[in-house]
């Protein structure tokens, strides 16, 4: 059989492939706008149930899969490389070994890749549809939107204002919110005034090991939860926006305190944490932690007193980003920034972050220059995002969500 062959067999398996398609793998491959984003586990398949696929010479198998991996290299071709993944545990197996991190290759290939730090040379370009009807925000991979609607979705967002607060709770798909669901992957909640803005995910970072589960504060009781949900959110980052007491107007000005991401991370030699799988289940056979009635607080990473006994989590400093500060435009009467022809409309929400960096630290000036995130507009509805190395498209998604909600107080 021909690679040509090979690959349009590949092409087809989202409608089925022997006997395994047979056996309730029904849609469960990451394409756009499907309800799961999650290929399936076979594990619990015995390999004589496997099809013939799963009989393939380890050696052909990995040619194959690493020859499919290089030849598509973005969506919505890449879908191949995930169902790969799906066809069955020795094919899954491998893909997982050969597929790398975004940091690595730039590319997006697994739901969890959007957790994983972004590429350090180019940024990755994406966009975001605002639905005004719904309260909905869906981060898209590309440049711009396409006339046949066949763009990758990322992520999605739908807010949710509060007497207190606002939340912004994110999914991986983009007709399910609910935070007990599979595709729940973290939230964003701002202060009354929108000045201040906590950034939660569904998992620990850096793929921590939960050690005394009965500590932790807990989303729903465990008859709630599904066991391959994640039960906890961990504050990750916080979004400050500058209160401006004068009211004049002027560009506002922020900084974020990413908790989950070291300082250290942006120097030489550095590292930003990468998950490498979502939470497995949890064993309820093993001391099942009480349900307590009163309600408990999230857990925050970034507080002074959270326990290295709970989750351990090193005690690190955080990095922490702050907006590029716009030069005023005597010919235009505004304020500009050079979004390097990404951003088209002026607007309040648009902004660049870069690393904020004391004087007595040793960073180099090209570093902190370096925007590491972009957000614009550039249609009634539709704004771009760039982001790169460290930081991951979920939490780049999270920190533009926070430029949509309303801010009175600081412009």
């Amino acid at each position: 059989m021909s690679f040509k062959s090979i690959v349009r067999e590949l092409r087809e398996m989202k409608d089925g492939i022997g006997s395994i398609s047979r056996r309730g793998m029904e849609g469960r491959h990451w394409r756009n706008r499907t309800r799961s984003h999650i290929a399936p586990d076979v594990s619990h398949f015995d390999p004589d149930e496997q099809g013939q696929w799963a009989n393939l010479a380890s050696e052909l198998l990995l040619d194959i899969i690493r020859r499919v991996e290089e030849s598509e290299t973005s969506w919505p071709a890449r879908t191949v490389v995930v169902f790969c993944a799906s066809v069955c545990k020795s094919w899954r197996e491998v893909t997982k070994e050969i597929v790398k991190t975004p940091e690595e290759c730039g590319r997006l290939t697994f739901p969890i890749s959007l957790k994983q730090p972004g590429p350090r040379e180019s940024p990755i370009h994406c966009f975001i549809k605002r639905d005004r009807a719904n309260s909905v925000y869906r981060l898209y991979f590309g440049l711009t939107p396409s006339e046949d609607e066949s763009d990758k979705l990322l992520l999605a967002a739908k807010r949710t204002r509060r007497a207190t607060s606002t939340d912004f709770v994110i999914s991986l798909v983009a007709d399910d919110f609910s935070r007990a669901s599979s595709a729940y992957v973290g939230k964003l909640r701002s202060n009354f005034l929108g000045t201040k803005f906590t950034v939660y995910d569904s998992q620990p970072p850096s793929d921590t090991v939960i050690q005394h589960r009965g500590r932790l504060s807990r989303r729903f009781s465990m008859k709630q939860v599904s066991p391959t949900v994640p039960a906890y959110n961990y504050s990750v980052a916080t979004i400050n926006y500058e209160l401006n007491v004068l009211r004049t107007r002027g560009p506002r000005r922020m900084h974020c305190a990413m908790h989950s991401i070291p300082f250290s991370s942006i120097q030489e030699g550095g590292s930003a944490p990468t998950p490498k799988s979502f939470p497995q289940s949890f064993d309820e056979k093993s001391s099942p932690p009480p349900v307590s009635k009163p309600k408990q607080p999230t857990v925050d990473i970034s507080s002074p007193g959270f326990s290295s006994s709970t989750v351990s989590v090193p005690s690190r400093e955080p990095l922490v980003l702050k907006n590029k500060a716009p030069r005023w435009h005597e010919q235009l009467q505004c304020w500009c920034l050079n979004f390097k022809g990404r951003v088209t409309v002026a607007s309040v929400k648009n902004f660049q972050l870069a690393t904020a960096v004391d004087p007595s630290q040793n960073i180099p000036a090209a570093v902190q220059e370096t925007v590491i995130l972009q957000f614009g507009k550039i249609g009634k509805d539709i704004f771009t995002m760039d982001y790169c190395y460290p930081l991951s498209a979920f939490q780049a998604f999270a920190i533009c969500l926070s430029s949509f909600d309303t801010k009175p107080a600081c412009e």
